[in-house]
């Protein structure tokens, strides 16, 4: 997103949730004060940092993770129509004119819920929209097991001192035989790490990933992984560089 901001692009981010039922960090909540009132501005300042030009809520209550009951209520983005949620993402796709989509992968990155019915949705609302170019946002799975193992004396150091140290399962991201580009962003990793500290109430300062220094953080930010939908990448194609 700030990469095509810098370039002169529009950026538009359309968020399906608003995060209600996530785990604050403990003491961040002021009196009363609801955690979808805190994700609300946090999100604005998030995508400022990143030159987003317009922030849009679809307004569907969150599904919380994979299994829980609240998957179950027919109020929540997990159990909504997705004929009907694609008609409210296709308007503003086909009101921006755009020309490209980025949604999750088909899990959703970890299995999220809503990240998945976002995959749903947002190939729905392509068709609808006529918007040709849908890139689904992953993570290379290979990269994630082989940074594991490089920092595992790190992270064992780490634990130690109690820190909350990433444990990816087989589900987690997409091989990289099936990933279509590895887009460098190391030009926008400061703009990155400060969108990332924008969301306060969801990452503590002290978490593993913000601890990390800048060369651990560079190259675990550093590259960002897409499937090009309907463009599969041959076996003997190199990863593409660059999407749009």
């Amino acid at each position: 997103m700030a990469q095509t901001s810098a370039a002169g692009g529009r950026v538009v981010l359309v968020v399906a949730t608003r995060g209600e039922r996530g785990e604050p960090q403990p003491g961040i909540l002021g009196e009363g004060e609801a955690l979808w009132e805190r994700r609300i501005p946090e999100t604005f300042s998030s995508a400022e940092v990143l030159g987003v030009d317009r922030v849009e809520f679809l307004g569907y209550v969150d599904s919380g993770m994979m299994g829980e009951p609240s998957n179950d209520f027919p109020y929540c983005f997990w159990q909504a129509d997705v004929d009907q949620a694609s008609n409210r993402l296709a308007a503003i796709l086909e009101e921006e004119q755009a020309d490209v989509l980025t949604i999750y992968d088909d899990h959703g990155g970890y299995g999220h819920p809503d990240h998945i019915q976002v995959h749903r949705v947002g190939l729905a609302a392509a068709r609808k929209a006529g918007v040709k170019k849908v890139f689904q946002s992953t993570m290379n799975r290979d990269q994630i097991r082989n940074a594991l193992a490089e920092i595992a004396t790190l992270a064992a150091e780490e634990a130690a001192d109690g820190a909350d140290i990433p444990q990816p399962d087989g589900h987690m991201g997409t091989p990289e035989a099936e990933i279509t580009h590895g887009l460098d962003v190391s030009d926008s990793i400061g703009a990155k790490r400060a969108a990332m500290v924008a969301h306060e109430s969801q990452i503590s300062a002290d978490s593993w990933f913000l601890r990390m220094d800048d060369e651990m953080f560079l190259r675990a930010f550093g590259t960002e992984w897409f499937i090009e939908t309907g463009n599969p990448r041959t076996e003997d194609e190199p990863l593409r560089p660059a999407v749009w």
